[in-house]
């Protein structure tokens, strides 16, 4: 599968009309130029994660403009896509919200991001907390779904491998004053899940907050394919070899002497 991550910037002086218009545009020329299977967008491109004012304002019902621009843009340009987040409007509440698309445009998935960031302001009050894991099966694998904050949390991964995960696919807006944390943490959770890990975040600055950029590709055992610039718009297309997630499962099968969190073995 070769995957494309569109490390995005996100201009406070640019419109969510334009900027949705800029970014279906720049999904087909990729799939196009770079022949992806799977093209990867940012944590709430519409708004930058950061834009906590302008959630409300910015919500869109789940089959509203962004969704209908994603679905178009996956049908034209024959890609999965996975469409980033949304702030969405739905069960009079706010959430978080991934889209993933198939080639022919239709909704796969939606994933309501479970780990709300903010502790008790910003996004963690305005925002609901989804409660279901999401996985996609595509025709050469499955994909397992988490967005930014919750690389934080393995445990969230295990689920996910549970789930027959291969694949971890982790749009983001993380600050760059903890990008550190975002290339540690992505390289972990590949290792740990023998997994890869395909980390997509946003670039510039938004509302007053440098961010990391530094979207990274990372194959099972933990090695980076693919690094992009912490402060530019970038695109990252990789090469995924499925079969290393079952190689390295094999050869090293440490999943296999988990004792926690899964049925207790006879002793």
């Amino acid at each position: 599968m070769r995957a494309s991550l569109l490390q995005i910037a996100v201009d406070d002086d640019e419109s969510v009309i334009s900027r949705r218009a800029r970014v279906s545009s720049l999904v087909r020329e990729v799939a196009e130029r770079e022949g992806s299977g799977l093209v990867v967008l940012p944590e709430l491109w519409t708004t930058g994660a950061f834009g906590y004012e302008a959630f409300a304002a910015e919500a869109e019902p789940l089959e509203g403009p962004t969704y209908e621009a994603m679905a178009g843009t996956a049908r034209d340009a024959g890609v999965w896509l996975h469409a980033g987040s949304i702030p969405e409007a739905g069960d009079g509440a706010l959430y978080n919200t991934s889209l993933v698309f198939s080639p022919s445009g239709e909704l796969a998935t939606a994933y309501r991001k479970i780990h709300r960031f903010g502790f008790d302001k910003g996004e963690a009050v305005l925002m609901g907390a989804g409660h279901e894991l999401a996985t996609v099966r595509t025709p050469e694998t499955v994909l397992g779904l988490a967005t930014c904050y919750d690389l934080r949390f393995p445990e969230l991964f295990r689920g996910l491998v549970d789930a027959g995960a291969e694949v971890f696919v982790v749009p983001a807006g993380w600050p760059a004053r903890r990008r550190a944390h975002w290339s540690l943490l992505a390289r972990a959770r590949a290792v740990e899940d023998q997994a890869y890990v395909l980390a997509c975040g946003t670039a510039g600055t938004h509302a007053g907050v440098e961010q990391a950029g530094a979207s990274v590709v990372v194959d099972p055992w933990g090695e980076v394919l693919a690094e992009a610039s912490p402060t530019r718009e970038a695109v990252l297309t990789v090469d995924l070899d499925l079969a290393k997630v079952t190689e390295t499962r094999e050869q090293f099968p440490a999943l296999k002497d988990r004792r926690l969190g899964v049925a207790a073995p006879e002793l």
